[in-house]
């Protein structure tokens, strides 16, 4: 193969696949596809460094899955060529469904390494709020958490918050490069997630930024609208400072919309681009009668109350409306103040209530009630305008409605009444356009959102962007920071004179569609559970009730990642890559090719064992197929060539051989393999020579051994050897507690039912063709035969059914390797001869799709 590679006539293509051909005998013309190496192999030394610090495995190809490798690798030592490879199968579950994309396959495998600044950088990629994120985000990753499937979900939430936390302890936060200024300038109206993240990328790409914010402290709804017991003053006061260390500027009470601060005046004063990101801080009414009783507060109004250190009480008896995370963190705040009976108010049932599971089930644990099915329809008022009663009606579910959830229909008759001295309303929000004062050109929806263009965030006014809630109404955290993301890459566009759509779609807040990829096997590990303050330590106080991982905690927390991806984007190969030949965002290619005669040798593949559910294979570990057999006896192998059994690695001192998996038989393949009976035979033989002590059997119906000296060698087997043939067909394949495989089987010879237990079965699987056959013959315009093969010319072996296009080897049937090479030498003489003197110089191109 390196002989191959290094003649000056042959041009070996990786990585390509041949999608088109035209053109006839002397003048084919091919059209083929470069897949991505990720790897540039002319720049790679091979000198491994890749792979020491790649952080995620995943299974090893070469060795049958017996093994694992990195997903940057080489096949083997002698691969060509000898440039490495990095695998990419897309975009991992977790990281598509975080609408910010921030790459938690990448972080989370470098915690697994403990290597937590490298960890954090991968998140402040796309996310400048860890910290927050760590403890308010939804985490919608969690919920597309392949490991879900078999226990829980990793808790990816606890581990962006692990390593935010632990930087911030080391007083280590790693800090960007930031390029020279740019002489443009951007305003950004607004200081909540939005308009941080935003002034966050834009300071990261050279701008000058300066955020208007109308409150007296920044934050936005991270600091007026979620309660300090979830998100710790403190801790998003680091997470600011982070920022403005970059030099984003931040003026406090300055409400844009203002006299001498309106959208106008910041546009003459030199701002180039405006970015609303104003939120949603008004509370929608519940437009019953009474509302306007005292004791009506609505949830923005007493959050932003309490979290600003105003005044804010509680009454005796609660009410909260709705089933939100605002009404979640208004009753756990009500009970912090000193309520002292707080009842949920909830129209559809507990499945639809779209607060987290786990805030519901710790507003429990902390006494609040939640009373079902149930809506408000009057509010009752005593003495002096104070509300003293709620009357409430019953609900039953309908038919879904626009938001897909079931529609909640009131039950005639249903009425009842609850005691309460204070109504809390948290049914949503809306954006408070309207103290923007004139927004010209900019439309509004019916709740107030802003109308922004899907793919590049820009409103109808020229240079006015707009992002977060105030276009999406109330939604999430790291919803807000994704669109301000985008927006912020509008900007910069924008301002550069870029087209901003180019090469764009628009977000995607979707959910997923179904997962069907198959699931590894690996045995259940339950998830780390964090530290929570007690219930009795909280009642009074705002102290912090999630404590996050320990450091032990989140690398075992880390390690039941799936790996799923394999590559995890985190970048670590090319930080390490002297030879700069890391090409992470490197695409496919189209080629076209000339040839004057091609030769097909694409192969075979052997029958899938999982069909053959008598033999036990995929449930029975000491059940294995041919390959897997080779890459155990393989002094390269991952046993280091010792015979292993794979459900205890003890040594396999008795083998069983089964011929004829797959083949010979009219409900699966009815031709013979050909190579089964040799390659038994052999593999029996390189048992013994392991160990002296071991026993072999071969089941066969019959040995078709044919070839020079192949009888010879079976005999051979047998005397000096001692493997036992037994004829006889396998009909099943238990286990019993040792995990030792037993056969049953008929001896034909006695014909009595029999069994024989031994500590390992070698699937002897049929030669089939290799997946894309079939396409690859349609593509070249060459026939099957009726086996699914290439068809070959019945005098003429090499010669495919059209002119020009020869085949070799396994892919025109099943062959041994004596044969192939015959075979391949004969295409060779024939795709020579076919080209004759029309192009004595042309070189030969061997083509792999890998």
């Amino acid at each position: 193969m390196a002989d191959c590679a290094r003649h000056p006539r042959i041009k070996i293509l990786t990585c390509h696949e041949v999608v088109g051909l035209s053109g006839q005998a002397g003048e084919f013309r091919l059209k083929l596809v470069k897949k991505p190496r990720y790897v540039d192999e002319k720049k790679c030394t091979s000198c491994g460094d890749c792979a020491k610090v790649c952080p995620t495995e995943t299974v090893n190809q070469f060795d049958v899955g017996l093994s694992r490798r990195k997903a940057v690798y080489k096949y083997f030592a002698q691969a060509v060529p000898a440039a490495w490879a990095i695998e990419k199968n897309g975009v991992a579950r977790c990281v598509r469904a975080c609408p910010a994309m921030v790459d938690a396959r990448g972080y989370v495998s470098l915690i697994a390494e403990e290597k937590f600044a490298e960890a954090l950088a991968v998140e402040k990629k796309k996310n400048p709020l860890p910290l927050v994120c760590g403890r308010v985000c939804t985490a919608p990753c969690m919920e597309e958490c392949r490991r879900k499937e078999i226990e829980e979900a990793i808790d990816i939430r606890g581990l962006k918050r692990f390593i935010a936390d632990y930087e911030l302890k080391a007083k280590a936060l790693p800090k960007p490069e930031l390029p020279p200024k740019k002489e443009k300038k951007v305003a950004v109206v607004g200081s909540g997630p939005g308009g941080l993240t935003a002034a966050y990328q834009l300071a990261l790409l050279g701008y000058d930024v300066t955020i208007f914010e109308a409150l007296g402290v920044a934050g936005g709804m991270l600091t007026v609208g979620i309660p300090e017991y979830r998100l710790p003053r403190d801790i998003l006061a680091a997470e600011i400072k982070y920022i403005t260390e970059l030099g984003v500027k931040i003026e406090l009470d300055s409400p844009v919309g203002a006299p001498g601060r309106t959208l106008d005046d910041l546009r003459k004063q030199g701002y180039g681009a405006v970015l609303l990101a104003i939120g949603a801080h008004k509370s929608l009414k519940l437009d019953i009668p009474g509302e306007e009783a005292g004791g009506v507060v609505a949830a923005t109004d007493f959050l932003r109350d309490v979290n600003t250190g105003g005044n804010a009480k509680a009454g005796k008896r609660v009410a909260v409306i709705g089933g939100g995370n605002a009404a979640i963190d208004c009753a756990r705040t009500a009970w912090r103040l000193g309520a002292g009976e707080i009842t949920i108010v909830y129209r559809r049932s507990r499945q639809e209530m779209p607060a987290e599971k786990s805030e519901i089930e710790e507003a429990e644990k902390e006494g609040v009630k939640l009373q079902l099915l149930a809506a408000p329809v009057e509010i009752i008022a005593g003495k002096g305008g104070q509300v003293a009663q709620l009357k409430c009606v019953k609900m039953e579910l309908g038919a879904p409605d626009a938001s897909g959830r079931p529609r909640p229909i009131p039950i005639k008759g249903s009425e009842y009444i609850m005691d309460v001295d204070m109504v809390i309303p948290a049914i949503g929000q809306k954006p408070e356009t309207e103290k923007l004062g004139s927004l010209g050109e900019i439309a509004t929806a019916k709740q107030g959102t802003i109308t922004v263009d899907p793919v590049s965030a820009v409103t109808g006014r020229e240079g006015v962007f707009a992002c977060g809630d105030a276009v999406l109404g109330p939604a999430t955290v790291v919803k807000a920071i994704a669109g301000a993301h985008q927006a912020a890459i509008s900007i910069d566009r924008y301002l550069s004179g870029q087209d901003m759509k180019a090469g764009r779609m628009p977000l995607d807040l979707k959910p997923l569609a179904e997962r069907k990829d198959p699931l590894p096997d690996v045995p259940p590990k339950p998830r780390m559970k964090a530290t929570a303050l007690p219930v009795a330590k909280r009642a009074g106080n705002f102290k912090e009730v999630e404590l996050g991982f320990t450091r032990e905690e989140a690398v075992e927390e880390a390690k039941r990642c799936l790996n799923c991806g394999p590559c995890c984007e985190c970048r670590e190969c090319e930080r390490v890559c002297l030879a700069q030949a890391i090409i992470h965002d490197q695409k496919e290619e189209d080629v076209e090719l000339e040839a004057a005669s091609i030769v097909v040798a694409t192969g075979s593949e052997i029958y899938d064992p999982l069909l053959a559910t008598e033999y036990g294979f995929g449930r029975i570990k000491n059940v294995i197929t041919s390959l897997h057999y080779e890459r155990l006896i393989s002094a390269s192998g991952p046993t280091g060539g010792h015979l292993r059994r794979l459900s205890d690695g003890k040594p396999a001192h008795s083998i069983a051989y089964i011929l004829c998996v797959g083949s010979r038989d009219v409900a699966t393949n009815n031709y013979c393999s050909t190579v089964c009976c040799m390659y038994a035979a052999k593999d029996a033989m390189l048992a013994r020579e392991h160990d002296p002590t071991s026993e072999s059997y071969v089941f066969f119906t019959d040995t078709r051994c044919s070839g020079k000296g192949f009888w010879q060698y079976i005999e051979k087997s047998r005397q000096n050897y001692d493997v036992h043939f037994v004829r006889g067909r396998v009909s099943r394949v238990t286990e019993d507690r040792s995990h030792s495989p037993v056969l049953w089987y008929e001896d034909t010879k006695l014909r009595r039912v029999k069994r024989l237990k031994v500590d390992m079965v070698v699937l002897a699987n049929a030669v089939v063709p290799a997946p894309g056959t079939k396409q690859l013959a349609k593509i070249l315009g060459i026939e099957l035969d009726k086996f699914g093969f290439l068809a070959a010319d019945c005098f003429s072996p090499t010669d495919s059914t059209r002119p020009g296009v020869f085949i070799a080897g396994c892919v025109a049937g099943p062959r041994d390797i004596a044969e192939s090479v015959a075979h391949a030498s004969a295409a060779a003489a024939r795709a020579a001869e076919s080209v004759g003197s029309t192009a004595p110089a042309s070189p030969a191109h061997a083509i792999s799709t890998t």
